[in-house]
């Protein structure tokens, strides 16, 4: 018999992981991967962690709808969608790490509902105090993961990332990956008749900065979601009119007050079609001369290097299948996806310790039924299919937390979050500057979440 000592079974947990993408997610993901004993590489295409909140002012080169100009190829050449004057819309008390805090600190932006800058700037904080920027490879764009071939039913994958300054393309074999590359970079276009021969500007929100470039100009703002009321509500004071196309009229009270201050924004119903002669035609018979159509219509999931064989793909932005929206299953556990605020950090540590042996999934074809489960209930439930993975509950929060022993969120961060919610459902313009919820700031603040920070 052949004893094997507990630094060897650790060992054969201990697996190479690559991790794509270092933002939000992928960071914390590192993390979690170093602390179960992986062997972390994280590739990331830009020069800095924040991958989203990393903002990149210049965007001459990118397409103004983010289409490629080869049709084969996927890639974007500006990663973020932020606009210099996005606020976050969640108070900073809700956005932190579980045991990072999001603090204010003197000299930056102390804002409740800070500029992105502070949030780019808190996740820098995040990376030094992990020690997780030694794990990064900055300027590297991921190019291919698949599949090696198996070895004694051992599924191992090859990843091909090239060096962007040199244009070197290395190959590598990881034990397994985890995709963290956020999805709102890749736009996620309407289809409207006229719109491929319509002569005027157009573009998505992807590539708005700032109003200027606008200025004087008929808009017509296609999608009325956060980003599509922020905009509207900037473009507003230098647009000679701003009309705001959205899917229902039935809008909020603080997007109705906004309209009533603002003679030259007007609301209107979805689009019929784009005429030659530059008239916007909506679905009532009502029209409009506009200079230029503004999307902010959402983005789509895209992987341009992901090679599943079948076995993952994206159907009107349904990746799957997924259990949970995590693993394929007949890819599991070896690759893996993450979603985004507020699950990663729980979802991270379950990938981090499947990955060990520490958590067990399913069997394939339990976990198969699960995603199948799950499509019927958010078809009869008559959510779309581009919808499956908007998921933002409390509930699917504490399901990540339950499969790691991970504490559910607290009820003060719940109900700071449907406070600041409901706030700019009635107060559109001012919900980041003026609320009512003292109470439950102070509840938050004497929480452990803050009071066992070592500031």
């Amino acid at each position: 018999m052949v004893s094997v000592t507990s630094s060897e079974a650790s060992r054969s947990r201990s697996k190479k992981v690559c991790v794509i993408g270092a933002g939000p997610s992928g960071l914390v993901s590192a993390r979690e991967l170093r602390k179960e004993g992986h062997k972390v590489v994280v590739m990331e295409q830009n020069d800095d962690v924040g991958g989203q909140w990393l903002y990149q002012p210049n965007v001459e080169e990118e397409d103004p709808l983010g289409r490629s100009s080869v049709p084969t190829n996927d890639a974007l050449k500006v990663h973020s969608s932020i606009y210099s004057s996005l606020r976050l819309t969640s108070p900073r008390e809700i956005m932190g790490y579980s045991d990072f805090p999001f603090l204010a600190k003197k000299g930056r932006d102390m804002r409740r509902f800070p500029g992105h800058k502070e949030l780019w700037l808190y996740l820098k904080d995040f990376t030094e105090a992990f020690g997780i920027r030694e794990m990064i490879r900055f300027n590297v764009r991921v190019e291919f993961v698949g599949e090696e071939e198996k070895r004694e039913d051992v599924r191992r994958w090859i990843v091909k990332s090239r060096e962007k300054s040199s244009g070197k393309v290395i190959e590598e074999i990881f034990d397994a990956v985890v995709v963290a590359t956020g999805h709102y970079s890749h736009p996620r276009l309407p289809s409207i008749r006229g719109m491929d021969s319509w002569k005027r500007k157009q573009v998505h929100s992807h590539v708005y900065r700032v109003p200027d470039p606008f200025r004087n100009e008929v808009v017509v703002v296609v999608g009325n979601s956060m980003s599509g009321q922020d905009i509207s509500m900037e473009l507003v004071e230098v647009a000679k009119e701003v009309h705001l196309s959205a899917k229902s009229l039935d809008i909020s009270s603080g997007l109705s007050k906004v309209i009533s201050k603002h003679q030259n924004l007007l609301l209107h119903p979805q689009i019929e079609s784009l005429e030659d002669d530059g008239r916007v035609i909506f679905v009532d018979g009502t029209w409009v001369v506009a200079d230029t159509i503004l999307y902010c219509t959402g983005y789509s999931y895209k992987f341009p290097f992901l090679e599943s064989k079948g076995r993952v793909e994206v159907d009107d932005d349904r990746v799957g299948p997924l259990f949970e929206h995590t693993f394929p299953p007949c890819l599991s556990p070896s690759l893996s996806f993450l979603i985004g605020f507020p699950f990663f950090e729980a979802q991270a540590k379950w990938i981090a310790q499947v990955l060990s042996g520490k958590s067990s999934l399913p069997s394939p074809d339990q976990m198969l039924q699960s995603v199948a489960d799950f499509y019927r209930s958010r078809d009869l439930a008559g959510v779309p299919k581009h919808n499956t993975h908007d998921i933002a509950d409390f509930t699917y929060c504490d399901k990540y937390a339950d499969y790691v022993g991970f504490p559910h969120l607290e009820e003060w961060r719940k109900q700071l979050c449907l406070s600041a919610l409901t706030n700019s459902q009635e107060n559109l313009e001012t919900y980041r500057d003026s609320w009512d919820d003292h109470e439950l700031l102070q509840e938050a603040l004497q929480s452990s979440h803050f009071t066992s920070f070592d500031c």
